[in-house]
């Protein structure tokens, strides 16, 4: 069986979103421009699949650039100190350094991985997400720190790092995960003293689909970097599991995207969010892809990215490419707060994520050309 749309394959939209947002940034002009910064991460770590997925140079030399507009010789650069968020784009340095062998990217990673020493800590050692967030610890922080840690692990040998992402993880589940739906709030707060914190639990109100999108993807993702015999694979494959299983009641059945606000698309005013719904097929399809499930899920992804394309992008007639629907960066909040935040088109956020899932689809069978 085979799949794809009148208008394409998973990895001709994939390259096609890459290509308008490449054309229309040079890699410094990345917005937020000239800054070591997640929002670049995200999008460049989309970039580099579709590179290991067609062996095209441009997408190579386009991390690359960026990454050696900002780090010198020696592997100084200039980050925020204080915040998980900082890390997440060394996670380009890896395939860099693996494909060039030059220093100054381990160099660099070396002072990323820095900041695992000094960020701030709850009293059970959960990082702060960041400084100004005194004892807050937020689902998208498993992606903006743990990856990269684990393969600094690997190329290290640091055991320790490897115990700590465990330990990271395990906390955010024990504090934040729902058990009546599975799902996850978006932020707890130890010491309950923000607005939106419950007074038994800690926890922000809702349950935001890009947030508790980060985590799947990362715990996807993680699995293949912990050593082999690591006792945490079952454990995060287990968790994986009964992660989608949640995820997949909460699809909406006309368009098969997921709602801003993951368990209330029956209220009018929730719309359905382009990153999250990315971030759940991403997450999904790896799990399939890497055996951790069966192929339970074909029918979701296939449902999603159809809804995907057909509500969520347009193309322009000079070949532009656009995703829609995006929500901008969000705090912790109350509903009404996560269901008027701006919409964006192209935001890197989501432009990363729907990059990511892409390729990770077209490797799937129901979507290979014969």
């Amino acid at each position: 069986m085979t799949l794809s749309t009148e208008k394409g394959s998973p990895l001709e939209h994939a390259e096609k979103l890459a290509q308008t947002i490449m054309k229309a940034h040079t890699p410094m002009g990345l917005p937020p421009a000239g800054r070591w910064h997640y929002h670049q991460g995200v999008f460049l770590c989309g970039v580099m699949k579709l590179y290991e997925l067609t062996g095209n140079e441009t997408y190579f030399n386009y991390v690359k650039s960026y990454a050696d507009s900002l780090i010198d010789e020696y592997g100084n650069l200039l980050f925020r100190r204080d915040e998980l968020d900082a890390i997440q784009a060394g996670l380009i340095l890896f395939p860099l350094y693996e494909r060039t062998g030059e220093k100054r990217y381990v160099l660099a990673a070396e002072k990323l991985r820095g900041l695992y020493r000094t960020l701030n800590r709850t009293s059970e050692g959960g990082f702060w997400h960041k400084d100004n967030y005194a004892y807050q610890m937020w689902l998208d922080g498993l992606y903006m720190g743990g990856p990269f840690a684990l393969k600094y692990a690997k190329l290290k040998g640091e055991e320790e790092l490897v115990d700590m992402v465990i330990h990271q993880e395990y906390l955010m589940r024990k504090h934040t995960k729902d058990e009546k739906t599975g799902l996850y709030y978006h932020a707890w707060d130890e010491r309950k003293v923000m607005p939106w914190a419950d007074q038994k639990t800690g926890c922000s109100p809702e349950f935001w689909a890009r947030s508790f999108g980060w985590y799947v993807l990362a715990l996807a993702d993680m699995i293949e970097d912990l050593p082999e015999q690591h006792e945490g694979r079952k454990m995060w494959k287990e968790t994986l599991i009964d992660m989608l299983e949640s995820v997949a009641r909460y699809q909406d059945q006309d368009t098969g995207l997921w709602h801003q606000i993951i368990d209330k698309g029956t209220h009018s005013d929730n719309w359905l969010e382009s990153s999250g719904s990315c971030l759940f097929m991403y997450a999904m399809a790896k799990a399939m892809n890497e055996g951790y499930v069966s192929l339970r899920y074909t029918d979701h992804v296939v449902k999603a990215y159809q809804g995907l394309i057909k509500h969520k992008t347009a193309e322009t007639e000079t070949g532009d490419f656009a995703i829609n629907d995006i929500c901008i960066g969000t705090s912790a909040g109350f509903y009404d707060y996560y269901v008027g935040r701006e919409r964006s088109t192209n935001d890197l956020h989501g432009a990363g994520a729907f990059i990511m899932a892409l390729t990770e689809l077209e490797k799937l069978s129901v979507f290979q050309k014969a």
